[in-house]
């Protein structure tokens, strides 16, 4: 008997585990055929990311004006886009066009900071002279000359980019514009349109999600402008050359935590050691390694949104995964996408755990002598 118990239990253990794994290669194969529809559909959809992005940088603004000042969603779309349009224009002309012409020398002096790292580790005391670390020292200059420069200003590469980013920004402004202007009404229609259950979960994940995509990418932007003005003063005051663009630099990898801040702090760095020397370097490692304690101890309380609930593991992954997959762009994207992610996996675990119970009703007393029953 307790034999036949065991084979019972045996089996219904491996057809479980059978269930599960043919369940989780369907939800594996469904996500393949996802990406790659995504893939095949990206043209579309960077326009959309890109609108997302920017909608959240702008829609306090709009929220603003729509609710403390009552202007009709129409009126207050079309002002905070043409704000938008004239800050960017006024960007360009005064930062990304001295930028833009200083990318190549900024690239170079990358390069000639990674040769003196090399020269140095060849001598005494390290004494690395070994031809595979030469080669990958060489790979990776290589890679630095051909990429540095398009990390700054990557819609100057080619005509096909730069038709393409024209294209990919009329698209993502005017989706932009009607974010600003129908965004509160969304929700409402897309519960509207969803059968049962899912006219409730769906409408309550895209909000969770848009709350901390909004929130990750206003806190970012805010610390990265930060992070850019006390990094490029001290850079200034050391007399550092190229303050603007390792500025911007600092200001666009403030987009991708943790890796970032070291990318940039790195290209800093040995644009010092190649520009003004060793005692120069370390002071501009000093001042970084200041402003990123500021900014993890002082500038991160302030804002207190930015937490995404992502340990720094997950962090570091997701950039290196997106990375591989997509380059810069994925990258970028990496961290907010791992955010919805953990935002989806929270609620399906909140609505799988089990309620809590409900507490038992309390007796009740029995009347006091002489006083009259309510039954």
């Amino acid at each position: 008997m307790p034999a036949r118990l065991n084979a019972v239990k045996s089996r219904t253990a491996l057809r479980t585990t059978a269930v599960l794994s043919a369940q989780t290669l369907v939800v594996l194969a469904m996500a393949y055929v996802l990406l790659w529809l995504m893939g095949r559909a990206w043209s579309v959809i960077w326009p959309l990311v890109v609108a997302l992005l920017l909608t959240t940088l702008t829609w306090p603004v709009t929220r603003f004006l729509r609710n403390r000042l009552r202007w009709p969603p129409a009126l207050a779309a079309s002002v905070v886009t043409v704000l938008f349009l004239v800050v960017m224009a006024g960007i360009i002309v005064v930062i990304a066009v001295p930028v833009a012409s200083q990318s190549g020398e900024l690239a170079d002096r990358v390069v000639a900071g990674i040769q003196s790292v090399r020269e140095w580790a060849a001598g005494p005391p390290l004494n690395f002279g070994d031809d595979d670390i030469t080669a990958a020292l060489d790979s990776a200059i290589q890679r630095v000359q051909s990429s540095a420069g398009s990390i700054v200003n990557v819609t100057l590469t080619g005509i096909n980019t730069i038709v393409n980013g024209v294209v990919t920004t009329v698209l993502a402004l005017f989706l932009m514009f009607f974010f600003l202007k129908d965004g509160p009404r969304f929700l409402p229609w897309l519960s509207r349109q969803l059968p049962g259950r899912l006219s409730t979960d769906l409408p309550e994940v895209a909000a969770r999600s848009w709350n901390t995509l909004g929130s990750f990418v206003r806190s970012q932007a805010f610390v990265g402008l930060l992070d850019a003005v006390f990094i490029g003063l001290g850079l200034w005051i050391v007399g550092v050359p190229l303050v603007l663009p390792l500025a911007v630099l600092t200001f666009v990898t403030a987009f991708v935590p943790i890796v970032g801040a070291l990318f940039a702090g790195f290209v800093a760095v040995l644009i010092a050691l190649v520009s003004e020397g060793w005692v120069d370097a370390l002071i501009v490692l000093g001042i970084i390694i200041l402003v990123q304690q500021l900014e993890g101890n002082v500038f991160q309380p302030i804002v207190q949104s930015r937490g995404l609930g992502l340990h720094a593991a997950v962090v570091l992954l997701a950039v290196t995964l997106g990375a591989s997959l997509a380059g810069i762009v994925g990258s970028l994207l990496a961290v907010p996408v791992a955010a919805l992610v953990s935002v989806v996996y929270v609620y399906i675990r909140e609505q799988l755990s089990d309620p809590e119970p409900e507490p038992d009703p309390l007796p009740e007393s029995d009347p006091e002598p002489g006083e009259p029953s309510t039954i």
